[in-house]
């Protein structure tokens, strides 16, 4: 039951029937109109006002969202910061609120903070609290203010990292001077795809069904064949209002499967706007009654799977002879594959069989313009002599720290013998 304030000499059974009461719910936008455009209401100005209170099948009018959006900033100089941390499966995205004295510009201003570890699976119960140190700042556009959301990793009373903090080791790569100089850009498209509650089952497909097979879904439009349009654009006004450098969106192959990209973003960047875009997508998807899958396979058969395709460059491939750097670089790829491909998500060997515009998880490849390699490179690339690779192996569940650091070790750190070098050139030279 809702309440609402009405006239109390007006609200006698002559004023509004039962059944139109009973049809539907009556909104506070719809008293309004009632009373202006009832001339016997509006001379009644100086009644006195009572709570009535309106029943129906939907249970109706609140007022939370008024409470909800409510801007105290006027009233008070302190803010509201959403602490956010990856939970014990390395892929699950925890948070809780605390209140700041003021308004922060950097997360060194921020206090550390701790959790149960116990209760996300990262700590045992005799010996409990994590610590939580804040990282990154992004503007919260779920309270909006200066309010925040703070990307954070966790470690031991200690000082330690736990075994699920992937940023703390990402960030000593991209601290390298070496890496540092060669400015590793990245642009991550995250694919994902949105479930029907409790079935568990895509969005827009019949409960138990199926819909038509793959083919007018990708960038499409029209109720019979997108769907989640509006979950899609909702999250990317709120990122671009968080400030994550996200750079576009589209429907994509499978029904109910959407993708947006994020970058160019600068090393550790890259994965903190990821984790903070995941989190958005969460909160958003949650207050839309849909479930959010990162799956990288979620509909077995001929459908296609979810991926995190991660393109890359550094300083030396944007500029002139770039294409030798990034032959090279893919060259230190093909070598590392195993370690690659057991670092790229959960569950990607049902997603990466060689169909579907992958490569099979087996064998690495590369070729351009090729969705069926694991290394993509653009005709724009191989025309002008410079530019990016696309690593297409990550699934949509990788850890973005991970990935981006594994990257940028892999061509700018780690250095092969010479006669694998060799081996592996010749190997790589019979696929072009």
């Amino acid at each position: 039951m809702a309440q609402i304030l009405a006239p109390s000499i007006q609200c006698q059974m002559g004023a509004i029937s039962n059944n139109s009461l009973m049809a539907k719910p009556m909104t506070t936008k719809m008293w309004g109109s009632l009373l202006m455009n009832n001339p016997r209401l509006r001379t009644k100005s100086s009644a006195k006002f009572r709570v009535f209170a309106i029943k129906s099948e939907n249970a109706t009018v609140s007022r939370l969202d008024d409470l909800l959006n409510l801007d105290v900033t006027p009233y008070t100089d302190k803010i509201i910061a959403e602490y956010i941390w990856i939970g014990g499966t390395g892929i699950d995205l925890r948070s809780k609120s605390r209140t700041i004295s003021k308004p922060v510009k950097h997360p060194s201003e921020l206090p550390k903070w701790n959790y149960d570890g116990s209760s996300t699976g990262q700590a045992p119960g005799e010996d409990s609290e994590v610590i939580l140190y804040p990282q990154a700042i992004f503007k919260d556009p779920f309270r909006g203010g200066n309010n925040i959301l703070v990307i954070c990793d966790s470690y031991t009373p200690s000082g330690e990292p736990i075994p699920t903090n992937k940023r703390h080791r990402a960030a000593q790569i991209f601290s390298n001077k070496k890496v540092i100089d060669e400015v590793p850009w990245y642009g991550i498209e995250q694919e994902y795809t949105l479930l029907q509650t409790n079935v568990k089952w895509p969005l827009g497909w019949p409960v138990g069904g199926y819909p038509g097979p793959q083919g007018p879904y990708y960038c499409s439009a029209g109720a019979d064949k997108s769907f989640g349009r509006d979950i899609s654009d909702a999250h990317y006004k709120a990122c671009l209002y968080a400030g994550i450098n996200i750079s576009g969106t589209n429907g994509e192959v499978m029904p109910g499967q959407w993708e947006y990209q994020v970058g160019p973003s600068v090393g550790i960047e890259a994965g903190d706007d990821v984790w903070c875009s995941r989190y958005i997508l969460e909160r958003i998807t949650e207050q839309a009654g849909v479930v959010l899958s990162l799956d990288p396979k979620p509909i077995e058969g001929d459908w296609n799977g979810a991926g995190c395709h991660t393109n890359y460059s550094t300083k030396s491939m944007r500029e002139e002879g770039g294409f030798e750097v990034i032959k090279k670089a893919i060259l230190n790829l093909s070598l590392r594959h195993k370690d690659h491909i057991s670092a790229y998500g959960e569950g990607n060997e049902r997603r990466l069989t060689g169909k579907h515009e992958t490569a099979d998880i087996n064998t690495f490849s590369w070729g351009v313009a090729n969705r069926g390699c694991s290394i993509r490179v653009g005709r724009e690339t191989e025309k002008q002599g410079k530019g990016y690779l696309e690593d297409r192996r990550p699934a949509s569940n990788m850890d973005p720290y991970v990935v981006t650091s594994l990257l940028a070790e892999t061509t700018l750190l780690w250095e092969p013998t010479l006669e694998a070098e060799a081996l592996a050139a010749q190997k790589l030279a019979l696929q072009v």
